[in-house]
């Protein structure tokens, strides 16, 4: 199994089409969707985690470029400033893959990196400002 974040950018004349389900269907990949903001007739974006065999996945890349979507490839570094950190918990309640959690008994917010998907609803959530997100992105080969 292959597996990938990447980030979609649609141009505004095939953001009515189906998209993910012609990944599903046509190349067998697996779509999971982390972000998206998709309006009619304007300009969308989608970051994912799309998986499944090597094969499968350069031939829906190369789908989806040729349909004019950019495709980038999205690496992550995900830090939590502890010094900001009140650990109130926020970030647990939005936190879709569970990678920030509440610790018990000693009631405190703990961070696996290694669950993290960056889809930085963390970010939006903390009031205390502790979680910092940054994209580092490269083309897909």
């Amino acid at each position: 199994m292959y597996a990938k974040m990447v980030h979609l950018r649609f141009p505004r004349e095939i953001v009515n089409e189906p998209i993910v389900m012609n990944l599903v269907k046509r190349f067998d990949l697996s779509c999971n969707i982390l972000k998206a903001t998709i309006y009619p007739r304007k300009e969308g974006m989608v970051v994912m985690e799309l998986s499944g065999h090597r094969k499968n996945y350069k031939s829906g890349v190369k789908y989806l470029k040729n349909l004019g979507i950019k495709v980038d490839n999205i690496s992550q570094d995900i830090k939590r400033n502890e010094e900001k950190c009140f650990h109130c918990g926020a970030c647990t309640a939005v936190c879709p893959t569970g990678a920030l959690y509440i610790e018990r008994p000693e009631m405190r917010v703990a961070f696996d990196k290694d669950k993290c998907s960056a889809c930085e609803l963390c970010v939006i959530a903390c009031p205390a400002k502790a979680m910092e997100v940054n994209f580092d992105k490269g083309l897909l080969e």
